[in-house]
């Protein structure tokens, strides 16, 4: 299977409501109204695994035909510019973050161990991640590799060993006894390279820029702590507990008094080396769903009520048209990345303020599932001064009961989900959807949006979907 056959029939181009306002038109509420996000997730599962190389299912690579995926290989969309008028980037490659989200999602599934052996597909993620580490230049955290697994020349980004070491943790009771062995030896190469590394700078999550990062000690934090409570024969290293208290220490520092700052450079007090518009930047509630940040920071809850007005307050300068449309509706809304984005899948033609984006939304949507069932759980609201607009964006206020806390925050998450539902396109999710009009545009059916979405319906329900 080529990429080119797996990007057929998709919409990787850009749309414009004329070309679908059609279909839309007059059944908006109704499909509101009979959404069923363990249903859809289901498909979602499917949809992601398209992405995913496997013995009999390979992709070519459409830059260079004759040449195929190495299985386990995760490709982070079917999408290059050739099959993508108003795209000029190639997704058709393994970024060792967004191949380690999806194997956490993978491994979320009731999917059938091979007769005497494990889990295939988590299998093959084991032995292309060896394959990789292998190939890696040039360092261990080189983000990206072509689909044959060597490196591509791309950044340096220290969150890939870290949430690749938490993947393969989370899989591997699902593995046979010689790719165990072999999964093992993949965690000890990143636990050298992170203990060298998790005091240095890096680049950020969205690659643009390189600083102390934010997210990427929030994943090495949960990475360090999974290692020194891990019981699958692992040694852990000399100095991980030391590391945890270190990363503890500097994910505060990133408070600037109002908000948590992405990126922050050496001065006192923090400063964001990207300059204006990177903040407030919606890695910061990434951190909190794939790294070690607690849910009920108030820190962060006060950073996730700035996104969310950023985008949504009709008086907001970046407000996102489609999101003030879509209150009619009763759904979202949508978030994008950090207010001076110009991203839209072609780099050559900047977008002032840049698009929502469809992980993002369903990232910030877990965060109120895994709020909620934190307040059903303790019978306890984190309510108090920095988190209060936070909690008045979903209508609690300091008296609001517990129990009816936890379902206002469900009910936000719903929306977020179900805007992501209604502007997909038959439910396929391309990366982004247009900041006005909210169709799909960006590159098409990335691989992380159908992992995010996975990830929050499971928040939601705490059920597995059947693999």
């Amino acid at each position: 299977m080529t990429a080119t056959t797996l990007a057929a029939g998709t919409h990787a181009r850009a749309r414009t409501a004329p070309e679908l306002a059609g279909p839309r038109a007059g059944n908006a509420r109704a499909v509101v109204q009979r959404t069923d996000f363990q249903v859809i997730a289901q498909h979602m599962l499917i949809l992601m695994m398209r992405n995913v190389a496997a013995d009999g299912f390979l992709f070519e690579d459409p830059v260079q035909p004759g040449r195929f995926a190495t299985p386990g290989c995760v490709i982070a969309a079917p999408s290059y510019p050739a099959n993508s008028p108003g795209v000029d980037q190639d997704y058709v490659f393994n970024w060792t973050r967004d191949a380690a989200i999806t194997a956490m999602e993978l491994a979320a599934t009731n999917m059938p161990a091979r007769p005497g052996g494990g889990v295939g597909p988590l299998e093959d993620y084991v032995r292309f991640a060896a394959i990789c580490q292998g190939n890696a230049m040039p360092t261990l955290a080189h983000a990206c590799f072509t689909i044959e697994g060597n490196s591509r020349p791309w950044t340096e980004q220290n969150d890939g060993p870290a949430l690749q070491t938490v993947a393969i943790l989370q899989a591997f009771a699902q593995l046979d006894g010689p790719t165990q062995d072999l999964a093992r030896q993949v965690i000890d190469r990143n636990l050298d390279f992170l203990v060298g590394a998790y005091q240095q700078p890096t680049t950020s999550l969205w690659e643009e820029h390189s600083g102390y990062s934010f997210f990427a000690r929030a994943v090495q934090l949960r990475c360090f702590r999974e290692i020194a409570a891990n019981t699958i024969g692992v040694t852990v290293p000399p100095g991980c507990q030391e590391a945890a208290g270190w990363l503890q220490d500097a994910l505060a520092g990133h408070w600037d008094g109002t908000r948590y700052l992405t990126l922050i450079g050496d001065a006192e007090p923090p400063t964001d080396p990207a300059g204006p518009g990177y903040d407030p930047n919606i890695d910061i509630v990434m951190a909190a769903i794939y790294g070690a940040v607690p849910i009920g920071d108030p820190r962060l809850l006060a950073t996730a009520a700035e996104l969310r007005r950023q985008w949504s307050d009709p008086a907001a300068p970046t407000v996102y048209p489609v999101n003030l449309a879509d209150q009619d509706l009763g759904i979202g809304p949508m978030l994008g990345r950090y207010p001076a984005d110009t991203y839209d899948g072609d780099v050559a033609d900047p977008v002032e303020g840049g698009h929502p984006w469809a992980l993002t939304t369903c990232n910030f949507a877990e965060l109120y599932y895994r709020l909620a069932s934190a307040v059903r759980g303790t019978g306890s609201v984190p309510y108090q001064e920095l988190s209060a607009p936070f909690f008045a964006q979903v209508g609690v206020a300091a008296d609001t009961p517990p129990q009816d806390a936890a379902d206002a925050l469900e009910h936000a998450g719903d929306r977020m989900l179900q805007a992501a539902i209604y502007h997909s396109d038959n439910l396929e999710l391309s990366e982004q959807f247009d900041g006005t009009t909210g169709y799909c545009r960006s590159v098409s059916n990335l691989t992380w949006s159908y992992a995010a979405y996975l990830s929050a319906v499971r928040a939601k329900t705490g059920l597995a979907v059947q693999g």
